[in-house]
């Protein structure tokens, strides 16, 4: 009986947990490793993800220091940053690779927040088509007679609790970035 409020609260979290993951790829003026989390490198001819190849680690508060597991890929390693395209030039000294985060505008900054309301509001969508699911499953079983009408509403009730619960939780992720982003 209540798969279907447990079914919602796990799509829920899928979704805040999806927003965490989209707004850590979006440079704040500080070195964080989830830049690099989209970066594939070719090796041995077949793409692979730049965690798999090296480790990253934050030395300072606006440089990624890449350290390859095989030496012999840091060309290939710093080809895949190249073409990710993630806005930094790395800096290869042989061993390692160096990338320095550069200093954000204040103009860019509050464009970089519009563009986290992209994000945010796409969570927000995400969470109430989950509720969504959740009473059209719950209505259908009442149609069926699997449910009697005071154990749909004891479910509506639970589940906009859930709701609630996960869009405080998207509005406190997105808090967060804002002022990670806003703070100079």
């Amino acid at each position: 009986m209540d798969e279907i409020v447990k079914k919602a609260t796990e799509k829920m979290a899928g979704v805040v947990e999806n927003l965490e993951r989209n707004l850590g790829q979006i440079r704040a003026g500080r070195a964080n490793a989830s830049l690099l989390d989209r970066v594939m490198v070719e090796y041995y001819g077949a793409p692979t993800p730049l965690k798999q190849l090296a480790s990253i680690t934050i030395p300072e508060a606006r440089v990624l220091k890449v350290t390859p597991f095989d030496k012999k890929a840091l060309k290939e390693i710093e080809a895949g940053i190249n073409i990710a395209n993630i806005g930094i030039t790395p800096a290869n000294d042989g061993e390692t690779i160096r990338l320095v985060v550069p200093m954000l505008t204040e103009e860019r900054r509050r464009e970089l927040v519009k563009e986290m309301g992209k994000y945010v509001e796409e969570a927000k969508v995400g969470v109430r088509n989950a509720r969504r699911d959740a009473l059209d499953t719950a209505k259908k079983q009442q149609k069926a007679g699997e449910l009697t009408e005071d154990d749909v509403k004891d479910y509506e009730k639970d589940v906009q609790k859930a709701t609630d619960e996960a869009i405080k939780n998207v509005e406190a992720v997105a808090k967060n970035k804002e002022k990670e982003l806003l703070d100079v």
